[in-house]
C-alpha cells in the first residue's frame, strides 16, 4: 500500500512544521509519509528540539528545508500551520491534493522569562499533538 504523503508548511520550517513532522512521524508513520518545509529554512529552533524532547520525540536530526514543488504536486495533504504560509504558499497545481490551515501561535515569538517562553513552547506542542491525534484518528 502507498503511504499518503502529509506535507506540513509554515513560514521557517523551524518550530510548528517541525513539531508537527515529529508528531505524526511518531504516531502515524506506518500510514503516512510525512515531511515538512517553509516558505524560507530558518534552522531549527533548539526550544522545538527540546519540548519535544520531553514529549520524547527527538526531531534533532530533522533538517529546516525551503518548499520542494516535486513534494508539493505529489502531496495527498498539504497542511499549513500559520497564517503566513497559508497566504503565500505557491499555487499548487495539484488537484488530488487536501489543502488545510491548522492556524498555531508562534512560540518563538513568546516573551517574557525563560519559565513563560517554554511554557507557550510546551503549549503549543500540546495542541499540535491534539490536531494530529484528531487527524489519525478521523482516518485522515
Amino acid at each position: 500500500m502507498d503511504k499518503k504523503l502529509v506535507y506540513f508548511l509554515c513560514t521557517g520550517n523551524s518550530c510548528r512544521s517541525q513539531i508537527a513532522d515529529g508528531f505524526l512521524k511518531t504516531l502515524g508513520s506506518d500510514i503516512y509519509e510525512v515531511k515538512s518545509a517553509g516558505l524560507e529554512a530558518h534552522g531549527l529552533n533548539p526550544r522545538a528540539v527540546a519540548t519535544m524532547k520531553e514529549a520524547g520525540i527527538d526531531i534533532s536530526n530533522n533538517t529546516s528545508d525551503v518548499i520542494d514543488p516535486e513534494l508539493l504536486g505529489r502531496a495527498d495533504y498539504i497542511i499549513t500551520l500559520c497564517g503566513h504560509a497559508d497566504e503565500h504558499c505557491p499555487v499548487v497545481r495539484n488537484d488530488k491534493a487536501e489543502r488545510w490551515h491548522w492556524g498555531f501561535e508562534d512560540p518563538a515569538k513568546a516573551t517574557g522569562t525563560e519559565e513563560e517562553v517554554t511554557d507557550k513552547f510546551r503549549e503549543v506542542r500540546d495542541s499540535i499533538k491534539s490536531r494530529i491525534e484528531q487527524f489519525l484518528k478521523e482516518g485522515k
